[in-house]
């Protein structure tokens, strides 16, 4: 993925569409607008996989380079988020646990998590619709069907 611009497609699944910002070859955002932006393009290799993928084929997006251009402290969160697998969900506390460094009986740190996923630039690709009792950066109706198409 060597390209740049922004890419989006109607969801009829999601019931909006589905947006990516591609910079440099890297995701740098995913969105689910009722509107693409003006310049968007219908046609890219990773709508065709989240298209896929929303039509019930298991996808981790593992191999997609996405630019977490985010602090430290919260790219470890979303990185942590990012190898969740496919169905399986986690609590905010479990994802603490999880992530280096955090402490899952700290309330600051359970506090860094949750802002960490309701910041998360690539929701999908960053999966933070697994962890059930966090905010996500996807609208919550986009959340729940993801939820719901892995079965969480």
């Amino acid at each position: 993925m060597e390209d740049a611009g922004i890419y989006a497609r109607e969801s009829p699944y999601l019931d909006r569409h589905v947006q990516v910002g591609v910079a440099s070859g890297r995701v740098v955002s995913v969105s689910f607008p009722e509107d693409p932006a003006d310049d968007a393009e219908g046609e890219h290799e990773l709508l065709d996989r989240i298209f896929a993928y929303l039509e019930g084929q298991e996808d981790d997006f593992a191999d997609v380079r996405v630019a977490l251009t985010v602090p430290t402290d919260r790219r470890s969160v979303l990185e942590t988020v990012r190898d969740l697998p496919y169905g399986e969900g986690v609590t905010v506390q479990a994802l603490a646990r999880m992530t280096p460094g955090l402490d899952a009986e700290a309330d600051e740190d359970l506090r860094l998590v949750r802002s960490a996923l309701a910041d998360n630039p690539a929701p999908l690709l960053i999966p933070d619709h697994r962890v059930g009792d966090g905010p996500s950066a996807a609208p919550p109706a986009v959340e729940q069907r993801l939820r719901s198409l892995e079965g969480l």
